[in-house]
């Protein structure tokens, strides 16, 4: 199957991907990024409701066990909070409190990495990124798009060869969503799914 056939599929079950996590800031994207790492979308969704209450000068001076009572649910949480206190230090001294549209600068900050620089320049400023995650790698192996033993940057080269640049933003998070709520990890809804005439490992070899 081609790209372009693959774009529209997607784009009839998911005309207008939006990004799962909630956010006002640009600064609450990043950090909002950087806690869905061993988590899911919810349940970030579900802690930074309380977390963002706070701005970025309360989030760089606030007291350590206060950030990490509210991020508990996400796990890691001491970690995660050393990442917050730390990220919002960073963007107040050198940006003004701002995210820069600079790969550099941001995959340099405590607990970001290429993944997460992919999706909040791809979110913020429209930089054409494919950022790949667990339901990215699940929905790229099944489609034969890669293979099974390729890491996560293999994996995004691949997709960023077989799609073009164009659409690797909105691809991306139409992959996610359809990871998420079809091509789902357990119990995948094959039945309904676009890509169950052949193309897809799974149901191939049903």
């Amino acid at each position: 199957m081609k790209s372009k056939e693959i774009i529209e599929k997607l784009d009839r079950l998911i005309p207008n991907p939006k990004c799962p996590l909630e956010y006002s800031k640009d600064y609450e994207l990043l950090m909002a990024v950087m806690l869905s790492a061993q988590s899911t979308d919810d349940r970030v969704n579900s802690v930074t409701k309380e977390l963002f209450k706070f701005d970025l000068n309360d989030l760089a001076d606030l007291d350590p066990s206060i950030i990490e009572e509210i991020i508990k649910p996400v796990g890691t949480q001491k970690r995660k909070t050393e990442y917050i206190k730390k990220i919002a230090s960073s963007l107040l001294k050198d940006h003004d409190g701002h995210v820069p549209n600079d790969r550099d600068y941001i995959e340099k900050l405590p607990g970001v990495g290429h993944k997460t620089c992919n999706v909040v320049l791809s979110e913020l400023y429209g930089v054409p990124s494919l950022a790949v995650d667990t339901h990215v790698t699940r929905v790229s192996k099944r489609l034969d798009l890669a293979e099974e033993t390729d890491d996560v940057l293999e994996i995004e080269r691949k997709l960023c060869e077989f799609f073009p640049r164009e659409s690797w933003s909105k691809i991306h998070v139409q992959l996610v969503l359809f990871g998420r709520y079809t091509c789902k990890a357990n119990n995948p809804l094959c039945e309904s799914c676009p890509f169950n005439t052949g193309i897809c490992k799974k149901t191939r070899h049903k």
